[in-house]
C-alpha cells in the first residue's frame, strides 16, 4: 500500500505591514503577573490495545499501586494490559490562580505507547516549583486528530498520537502565596525589548497621568513609581490600557504536533531562491502463500500471507522562485504536494540561512 500524502493544513493570513495602535497590555509583562509550571506523573486509561506494553514495567507497577489504594491487592507482574498508559502531565498555572478554577493540561506518554487519544487521564497531582500539590488533573485526552493504526508489516501514523490535552482538566485546589497589592513599584517588562518603545511607554504614562511616574530603564523595562494612597490595583488597569503605535512584526507560528502553519504580515524573503525536494515513500504488499504439508505427513494444507516492505526515495526536485514574498513560494510548494512536514523544515532553513525576514514561534 502506498501512503498518501498528508493533506497541507495551511492558512495564511494576510494583514497590512504597518505601524498599529496597540494597547500598552499586547506589548508588555506585569512584573509578577505571570504563569507558574505545573508538572506530575499520571495514568491514561481506556486505550484500545495502544497503551504501554508489558515490558514498561513502571506502568504495571503503577496500575497495581493505584488498585492498591482501592483495596485491591495485585502483583504488578499480573498485570497484562494494554489499555493503559503512564503519561507526564504537565500545566501553565495562571496567574493570581484561585481555588476551583480550571485550566488546560498536557499528556505526554513515557513509555512505548502507540496512541493515548481517546484515553481518560485519571486524577492525577500536581507539583509547582516548590513541591506542593497546587492542583489537579483529570478528563478524557485529545490528540487533535493524531492517530496511529498498524497491522503485521505496515504501520501508518498522523500527526502525535503520543501527546494530547485534556480541555479545562486542570483544577486549582491552593491558592497561589502572591498578593499584588503588596507591591512597591509596577514593573513593565516589554516582550519584545526596544528602546523606542520603551520611551514610548515612559512618555505615555507620564503624560496620561501628568507627572513623572515612569521611567524606562532600559529597552526591556519600565519602572513605575507608587505613590502612597495609590491603589496598585486600578493603576496597573490604567496603565495597560493606554494605547501606543507599534510595528507590526511579521511572524510565523508553527504547530509542530499538528502540521498547523499560520503566517501574519507581508513576509518578505530574499529571492531569487532555489528550493530541492524530495520526498520517502514506504509501500507494503501482502501476497498469499499456501503451505503445503510433505506426503503422508499427516498435516493440512493452510494458507499464510507474506509481507514485502519497500522503501523508495524519491528524486529531489529542484526550483526557483524569484518573488520577494513568501506567499508565493508557499503556494508554489503547496502546488508540488508538500506535506506540512517539510514545508516546516523548508521555513525553517529559509530563517537560518538568513533569507527569510520574519519571526518564527514554534508551539
Amino acid at each position: 500500500m502506498r501512503f498518501a500524502k498528508i493533506l497541507i493544513a495551511l492558512f495564511i493570513i494576510n494583514i497590512a505591514f504597518a505601524g498599529n495602535t496597540v494597547k500598552i497590555k499586547d506589548e508588555v509583562n506585569v512584573m509578577g503577573v505571570r504563569p507558574n509550571y505545573l508538572i506530575g506523573y499520571g495514568i491514561v486509561v481506556g486505550l484500545k490495545g495502544t497503551g504501554d506494553g508489558t515490558t514498561t514495567r513502571y506502568t504495571l507497577i503503577s496500575i497495581a499501586n493505584m488498585l492498591r489504594k482501592m483495596g485491591i491487592y495485585i502483583d504488578p507482574a499480573q498485570v497484562k494490559t494494554k489499555n493503559a498508559a503512564a503519561v507526564m502531565v504537565t500545566a501553565n498555572l495562571p496567574p493570581f490562580a484561585k481555588s476551583g478554577m480550571t485550566f488546560d493540561v498536557t499528556v505526554a506518554s513515557m513509555g512505548d505507547a502507540k496512541d493515548i487519544g481517546n484515553g481518560v487521564l485519571i486524577r492525577t497531582p500536581l507539583f509547582g516549583p516548590d513541591g506542593k500539590v497546587y492542583a489537579f488533573a483529570q478528563g478524557p485526552v485529545s490528540t487533535g486528530g493524531g492517530f496511529s493504526e498498524s497491522n503485521k508489516g505496515g504501520k501508518i501514523t498522523k500527526n502525535f498520537p503520543t501527546t494530547g490535552v485534556v480541555v479545562n482538566g486542570g483544577i486549582v485546589e491552593r491558592d497561589l502565596p502572591f498578593n499584588y497589592r503588596d507591591m512597591k513599584d509596577i514593573i513593565l517588562t516589554l516582550k519584545k525589548p526596544d528602546f523606542d518603545t520603551a520611551l514610548q511607554i515612559e512618555n505615555t504614562i507620564n503624560q496620561h497621568f501628568n507627572q513623572k511616574i515612569a521611567t524606562a530603564i532600559d529597552a526591556t523595562t519600565v519602572k513605575v513609581k507608587l505613590t502612597p494612597g495609590t491603589d496598585p490595583v486600578k493603576l496597573t488597569g490604567q496603565i495597560l490600557n493606554l494605547s501606543i503605535k507599534t510595528d507590526n512584526e511579521p511572524t510565523i507560528v508553527i504547530y509542530e504536533r499538528t502540521g498547523t502553519v499560520i503566517m501574519s504580515g507581508d513576509i518578505k524573503i530574499d529571492a531569487p531562491v532555489y528550493v530541492s525536494h524530495g520526498n520517502i515513500y514506504v509501500s507494503v504488499e501482502k501476497k498469499p502463500v499456501i503451505s503445503q504439508p510433505p506426503p503422508l505427513s499427516g498435516g493440512e494444507t493452510v494458507q499464510t500471507q507474506q509481507t514485502q516492505t519497500t522503501v523508495v526515495e524519491e528524486k529531489g526536485r529542484i526550483f526557483s522562485i524569484n518573488s520577494p514574498r513568501l506567499k508565493d513560494l508557499v503556494e508554489a510548494l503547496n502546488d508540488m504536494g508538500v506535506s506540512p512536514r517539510d514545508l516546516i523544515a523548508i521555513i525553517q532553513a529559509l530563517k537560518n540561512t538568513g533569507k527569510l525576514h520574519a519571526k518564527i514561534v514554534i508551539m
